[in-house]
């Protein structure tokens, strides 16, 4: 189907701006006229143009003529409102473009149809919903804090073989052990990356002292929320969307993980399984019942397991 053709281009686009445009989604934007791919864009960096104004700027200047026949895939809704940018949605009215096919309504009440509404009114085709689930799938982050009224959260640790997430000392006392391989940490950094916030315990930052940064992968470190005593997680995520912020990610140890797992906080779950037996130390969460394996990935003998609620 040639619509998909052209979606999934569009898909491959905005994954150009994983890591930098939160919390705004990844957006790609494909403009074909006559069988041809005249432009292309993506949203790259949070408050610079859309993926919709990169695109039709990259059309040429002999190929403009062609705008007026030309067709504008978008993996998301082109927004109606007046933000850091002005409305994708007048963008593509004033530039002729008669047709436009889109792969996501875009849940933000500032949009939620008003872009797609803006585009029928003014006598451009609209076609909706292609790769429509591919496109949910790109910005699960931004797509669930605009659903749920609260941030998207990632529940993540590591642990043994054995179920432990950190040893003992004679004395009884955590100590850390390192359970991730070097080419995991790189995987974890750019899934930190793709989050706006980190969430640790105390005990984890005075015995793990984790930098929680992304120094092994690019783009923006992350927030950290540091958390001591007893912690009333839905006050702390509703002060987080007060905020702004639409992604989270729990990074223990322990105590924090089961807090949030009680109170049914959580969208995702991530865990790394080392092949080592600790024998003793602290146990790691047990998973939630409501969620399901999505996928696995082998890194260096460890396995990273991800389930979905």
């Amino acid at each position: 189907m040639i619509e998909e053709k052209y979606m999934r281009r569009a898909l491959q686009l905005a994954r150009g701006g994983e890591g930098r445009v939160a919390p705004n989604p990844m957006v790609g934007a494909v403009v074909v006229a006559n069988g041809r791919i005249i432009g292309e864009g993506f949203h790259r960096t949070y408050g610079g143009p859309h993926a919709e104004v990169n695109a039709i700027a990259s059309v040429l200047p002999e190929d403009r003529e062609l705008l007026s026949e030309a067709t504008i895939y978008v993996t998301l809704e082109p927004c109606s409102h007046y933000g850091k940018t002005p409305p994708c949605a007048k963008l593509i009215i004033d530039t002729g473009i008669p047709h436009v096919v889109v792969g996501a309504p875009d849940p933000n009440p500032l949009v939620a149809g008003r872009g797609v509404r803006m585009m029928r009114e003014a006598g451009i085709r609209v076609d909706e919903d292609v790769l429509k689930d591919e496109c949910i799938a790109l910005n699960k982050r931004f797509m669930t804090a605009h659903t749920s009224g609260r941030p998207w959260i990632q529940l993540k640790w590591a642990e043994s073989a054995d179920r432990r997430m950190a040893g003992v000392d004679e004395e009884g006392r955590p100590v850390p052990v390192r359970l991730s391989s070097p080419l995991s940490s790189v995987w974890m950094h750019r899934e930190r990356a793709n989050v706006e916030a980190i969430m640790v315990g105390a005990n984890t930052r005075r015995i793990d002292n984790p930098r929680l940064d992304v120094r092994y992968w690019g783009g923006r470190n992350p927030r950290v929320v540091d958390c001591s005593g007893e912690v009333d997680c839905r006050r702390l995520v509703e002060d987080l969307r007060k905020e702004g912020v639409t992604s989270l990610m729990v990074e223990g140890g322990a105590k924090l993980l089961n807090s949030f797992i009680r109170e049914g906080l959580y969208d995702e779950v991530r865990v790394e399984t080392s092949p080592v037996v600790l024998g003793e130390g602290l146990r790691a969460p047990a998973l939630p019942e409501d969620v399901h394996l999505e996928k696995t990935e082998r890194c260096r003998g460890n396995i990273i397991a991800f389930y979905r609620r």
